[in-house]
């Protein structure tokens, strides 16, 4: 099941369920007029939501074709917008880019951080830039949505807790970094709003590439109409999804409706390309000496996608 929000002059925007095909939508909004009001009793809602799409699918519906400049962020608000560092090759080439050593705790202990939820880009929407200085990169991630979560959640049984998947962009302000975690007190201006891809799916639309909370497929970023990055977003998620939610349930629970990122997909084999910029920066510092890579300016275009295993896209912006 594939589902959206589209604008409806509010701030929260209507739930529609989304076609296989990505082009065609039905409302939902007698089940639920928001994805959050979904996701707020989503044992019950579910499965009539899932017929819902069982209908669309087989033409029983009243469709209206989806205009992508209509499109919200399947949650334009969320209560939490939670971080993860979950690909080590992607932690330590950025740490060497900034003259940090990674934590002696790099493989034991996720790095994460929480960003800003109140305000969240749409699929199209324009990345604002205020100083080119400032150094704007783009992150290509995979995301969760959350059910209710307890404290205390166990690797082994965090799965029941994923309902929804999305692709994400971090935004990020490269050279915001540096001052911000010199005081010692982590990312804050440095992390403007975050995008995110118009669909959010189930995780029965995965099927098998779904698999130890990690998802088996390649993540495409696509620069200006060049891919830069096509990786594996599986076999080198250093810390699963499930091990992403032990880690973060230590010390509290959370609310229906937060969203849990991977951190950007990075591979060792750089024929694989990147998922950020500063990656080629530092790749480049390494066997040239210095970076010749720039930061993204005014009139840039980043696409991130997802192929299913027979190449149909789950997820674009």
């Amino acid at each position: 099941m594939r589902l959206a929000t589209r604008q409806n002059g509010t701030r929260d925007g209507a739930l529609m369920v989304v076609d296989s095909s990505g082009e065609r939508f039905a409302s939902a909004h007698d089940l639920a007029p928001t994805l959050q009001a979904a996701l707020d009793d989503w044992d019950a809602l579910s499965p009539k939501l899932q017929a819902l799409a069982a209908d669309l699918e087989a033409g029983k519906l009243e469709t209206q074709s989806i205009d992508p400049k209509q499109l919200m962020a399947p949650l334009p608000r969320a209560y939490e917008w939670v971080d993860g560092s979950a690909y080590i090759n992607h932690i330590v080439l950025v740490r060497k880019a900034r003259g940090a050593e990674p934590p002696e705790t790099l493989k034991t202990d996720p790095l994460v951080y929480q960003g800003g939820s109140g305000v969240l880009l749409a699929p199209t929407q324009d990345i604002e830039l205020p100083d080119p200085a400032w150094g704007l990169d783009f992150e290509a991630e995979i995301c969760v949505i959350l059910g209710d979560t307890p404290r205390g959640v166990k690797a082994a049984d965090a799965g029941k807790y994923i309902k929804l998947l999305m692709l994400a962009n971090d935004v990020t302000f490269r050279n915001l970094i540096p001052p911000e975690l010199a005081k010692g007190f982590g990312f804050f201006t440095s992390k403007p709003a975050t995008g995110f891809s118009p669909f959010a799916i189930t995780p029965d639309e995965l099927g098998a590439s779904l698999k130890d909370g990690r998802v088996h497929l390649r993540l495409r970023s696509t620069l200006n109409g060049k891919l830069v990055g096509d990786p594996e977003a599986g076999p080198e998620m250093h810390f699963s999804f499930h091990d992403l939610l032990q880690h973060i349930t230590k010390t509290r629970a959370y609310t229906a409706g937060t969203i849990l990122g991977s951190g950007t997909v990075s591979n060792h084999d750089r024929a694989r390309g990147i998922s950020c910029l500063a990656e080629a920066r530092m790749i480049e510092i390494i066997e040239q000496g210095k970076p010749t890579t720039a930061f993204m300016k005014p009139g840039d275009k980043i696409e991130i996608e997802m192929l299913d295993s027979e190449g149909a896209s789950l997820s674009r912006w």
